[in-house]
C-alpha cells in the first residue's frame, strides 16, 4: 500500500516541496519541486542471443502538488524496429544522421536508406513488459511504440510514494544510434537508454516524446542495478561498483581470482542521477587516473586496438584530468567520486558519471573532438538536468561555449576568438535560410543541420554574447551561481537568465526573448562620419531586427584610441567598463539610429570600428569598421 511520507497540508506541500540537491529531503527557498524515484534492478543478460530479462522495482515519490491517476514508461529500444516513428523520420528528413542510414545511389546522388527498415527480428531491439504491479496490484499498461501506458489501481496522492514491479524482457539492437551491440569499433555491449525509464512529470505535466532521435528529459534519483553476465565480460559505467571482491576484478589490479560459473553478477549503485547507463566488452583494459582533489578516472578500452591507438589511451588520461579541474574551477566541483571514459556507442555520448567514445582516432580528435565536449556535459545536463528535448541548446551549447573555452586555455591554442567556428556555423544557417527558432523541439526541426546551428553553435554564442552584454566577470560568477542555485535540478531558460540579472544587476529578459525565441538577427552599421565645426558627428544604424548594446572603438591618427560603450535601454544599467571607456546615453531599440560627436575633427580620425573584439553576432560585418585614413 501506498504511504504517505511528509506529514504536512496540501498548501505547504505545494509550495515547500522541492528534492534536496544532496538529499531525499525538501528545499524550503522556494516553490520548486521534482519528483523522485529509486530503482532496484536485476539484470540477467546472455552475450550470446544479446536478450537480457530484467525485474525492477520502482519506489516513486509524488513530491508535485498534483494527483498521479497514471504514468508512463520510456521503452527506447522499441526505436530500432521497422516502421518505428524514428525509421520514418529517417525517410522523410532531407538531411538524415548519415550513421543511421546507407547510401544505396553514388556520391554525387546520395539516396538514403533507413538501416533500421533493414533490421531482422534477431537484430531489432525491444523492452516486452511482461508484468506490472502497483503496491502489489496488477496494472493495466499498453506499449504505443517507444512509450508504456500505464494507468494506475491507485491515484498518487501530493507527497505519497508508490511501488512499481515490473518483469521484462528486451533485445539489443544491432548498434545503430548510441546504444546497441557490436558497434563499428567491435565493442560488444553500449547500454544506453536500455531499461523501462519512468518519464518525468514536472510543472509542464508529463513528458512522453517518443525516442525519434535525440535529446532525453529523466527523473532524478537513486540506482541499485545487478547485471549478470557472462565471466569473461567487463563491465563500466555509470554508478560505483559495489562487490569487486565478489566478481574477482579490482579497479586498481584488474582481472585477478575470477570465480567459478558461466556468470558473474556486477553489482552498482548510484546515487542521486538521473539515468544509469553501462558498457560491457571481453577484451576490455581499464586503467585508472587520480584526479588530484578530485574522483578516480576510468578509462575502458578494447587492448586489441593497435598500439598506436592504446598509447593514444594513455596519453588522454592526464589531459582528461586537466579538464576535469578545469570545469570544476570553472563551474562548480564535480560531485561524484568517480568518473568512466568508455569506448563504446557511436561516436560520444554523455551519461551520467561516464561517457561513451569512439576509440579508434587520433590523439586530438579522441581528447580534443570527443572526451572535452562530453565531459563538459557533466555539468550541462547531468547536473544541471534542463529539459534537453525542449531546450537542447541549454545543455549542448553551454557544453560547447566551456569546451572551447578550456581547450583555448589548456592547451595553449591561444584563438583570439576560440569560438571563432560556432559564429561562422550561425551566420552559414542564417544565410541558408533554414534557420528555425531555439525553442523549436529537438526532433521537430526540418533539417538535422538546423538543428546542430540551433542547439550547439548557437547555444555557444548565447553565452559568448551574454558575457559581450554583461562582461565578462559576471558571465563566469552567473555560471558558478547557476551551478548553486540549480545542481541536481531541472533549470529552464528563464532560471538561468534570472541567475544572470541577479549577478549581473541588468534586465536581461529582452536578449533571451529575441535570441531564444525568434530568428530576428543583429546588424549594426556606421551610417555616416561628417566634420562639426571641431568635433566628427558619428551616426550609428540598426538595420536588424534584434538590438544590442554596443561597444565601438574609435582610432586617431596618431595611434592613439577612445573605447566607447552606449548600453541597450532595455538593460536598465551598464556592464561594468575601465575608467578610461567614455560611456554614452543608452540607446533605445525602437529608434534606428544613434547619433554623438567626438572631440577631434575627422580628418584626426583613422578608423571607427563597432565590436572590436567580434563577440556580437552581427550577420554583416561588412559596415562594422569605417576606415577614414589608409
Amino acid at each position: 500500500m501506498k504511504k504517505t511520507v511528509f506529514a504536512i497540508t496540501y498548501v505547504m506541500s505545494f509550495l515547500l516541496n522541492a528534492q534536496n540537491s544532496e538529499t531525499n529531503s525538501t528545499v524550503k527557498t522556494s516553490c520548486y519541486w521534482q519528483q523522485h524515484v529509486d530503482y532496484t534492478m536485476e539484470i540477467d543478460m546472455d552475450v550470446n542471443t544479446y536478450q537480457y530479462s530484467g525485474t525492477q522495482k520502482l519506489v516513486y515519490t509524488n513530491n508535485s502538488p498534483d494527483t498521479l491517476y497514471r504514468v508512463f514508461y520510456h521503452l527506447y529500444p522499441n526505436a530500432f524496429q521497422p516502421g518505428s516513428e524514428m525509421d520514418a523520420r529517417l525517410h522523410t528528413i532531407p538531411d538524415p544522421d548519415r550513421r543511421m542510414v546507407n547510401n544505396v545511389g553514388t556520391r554525387e546522388n546520395p539516396i538514403y536508406e533507413s538501416r533500421i527498415s533493414k533490421l531482422k527480428p534477431h537484430e531489432v531491439g525491444y523492452i516486452h513488459v511482461t508484468t506490472l504491479k502497483q503496491d502489489g496490484a496488477e496494472l493495466y499498461h499498453k506499449t504505443v511504440g517507444t512509450i508504456l501506458e500505464v494507468e494506475l489501481e491507485s491515484p498518487i496522492k501530493p507527497g505519497e510514494q508508490s511501488t512499481f514491479d515490473m518483469v521484462f524482457s528486451a533485445q539489443v539492437p544491432i548498434q545503430i544510434r548510441r546504444s546497441g551491440r557490436n558497434n563499428k569499433e567491435g565493442v560488444a555491449l553500449s547500454m544506453a537508454q536500455w531499461y523501462p525509464k519512468m518519464a518525468e512529470y514536472d510543472a509542464e505535466g508529463w513528458h512522453t516524446n517518443p525516442y525519434i532521435a535525440r535529446e532525453f528529459h529523466s527523473v532524478w534519483g537513486n540506482f541499485d542495478v545487478k547485471i549478470s553476465i557472462d565471466k569473461s565480460y567487463i563491465l563500466g559505467g555509470t554508478g560505483y561498483l559495489q562487490n569487486p571482491n565478489e566478481i574477482g576484478y579490482g579497479y586498481e589490479t584488474g582481472v585477478v581470482n575470477r570465480p567459478k560459473g558461466n556468470k558473474l553478477t556486477w553489482h552498482f549503485k548510484a546515487p542521486n542521477v538521473n539515468d544509469f547507463s553501462w558498457a560491457a566488452d571481453p577484451d576490455y583494459h581499464h586503467e585508472t587516473f587520480q584526479v588530484p582533489n578530485g574522483p578516480l578516472l576510468h578509462f575502458l578500452y578494447k587492448k586489441t586496438m593497435p598500439a598506436e591507438k592504446l598509447e593514444n589511451w594513455k596519453n588522454i588520461q592526464p589531459k582528461t584530468a586537466e579538464l576535469m579541474q578545469y570545469f570544476s574551477n570553472l563551474v562548480g566541483e564535480y560531485p561524484y567520486q568517480q568518473y568512466s571514459v568508455i569506448q563504446a556507442g557511436d561516436g560520444g555520448m554523455e551519461y551520467n558519471m561516464c561517457t561513451f567514445v569512439n576509440g579508434e582516432g587520433t590523439f586530438k580528435g579522441l581528447l580534443h573532438g570527443i572526451i572535452a565536449h562530453e565531459m563538459a556535459h557533466v555539468w550541462f545536463q547531468f547536473i544541471l538536468a534542463n529539459n534537453e528535448s525542449k531546450h537542447p541548446w541549454m545543455d549542448e551549447g553551454f557544453a560547447t561555449y566551456i569546451e572551447y573555452k578550456a581547450l583555448n586555455e589548456l592547451f595553449n591554442e591561444t584563438a583570439e576568438n576560440p569560438w571563432e567556428k560556432s559564429y561562422n556555423a550561425y551566420y552559414y544557417i542564417v544565410k541558408s535560410g533554414l534557420e528555425q527558432a531555439q525553442t523549436t523541439h529537438a526532433d521537430a526541426y526540418n533539417y538535422n543541420v538546423s538543428y546542430s546551428v540551433a542547439s550547439y553553435y548557437k547555444g555557444a554564442l548565447f553565452l559568448t554574447q551574454l558575457s559581450y552584454i554583461m562582461g565578462e566577470t559576471n558571465l563566469d560568477n552567473t555560471l558558478k551561481n547557476y551551478f548553486s542555485e540549480w545542481k541536481f535540478k531541472h533549470p529552464n531558460p528563464n532560471d538561468f537568465i534570472r541567475v544572470a540579472e541577479k549577478t549581473s544587476g541588468l534586465e536581461l529578459d529582452w536578449y533571451l526573448m529575441n535570441w531564444t525565441q525568434t530568428t530576428n538577427t543583429i546588424d549594426y552599421g556606421i551610417e555616416s562620419v561628417n566634420d562639426q565645426g571641431n568635433s566628427t558627428k558619428i551616426v550609428l544604424e540598426r538595420k536588424g531586427l534584434m538590438p544590442m548594446p554596443i561597444d565601438l572603438e574609435v582610432e586617431f591618427v596618431d595611434g592613439t584610441k577612445q573605447n566607447i560603450y552606449i548600453p541597450l535601454r532595455d538593460m536598465r544599467g551598464k556592464k561594468p567598463v575601465s575608467s578610461e571607456t567614455l560611456v554614452l546615453d543608452d540607446w533605445a531599440w525602437t529608434i534606428p539610429t544613434y547619433s554623438f560627436t567626438v572631440d577631434v575633427q575627422k580628418k584626426q580620425i583613422k578608423s571607427i570600428s563597432i565590436d572590436p573584439k567580434g563577440l556580437m553576432a552581427d550577420i554583416n560585418v561588412e559596415n562594422n569598421q569605417m576606415l577614414l585614413m589608409e
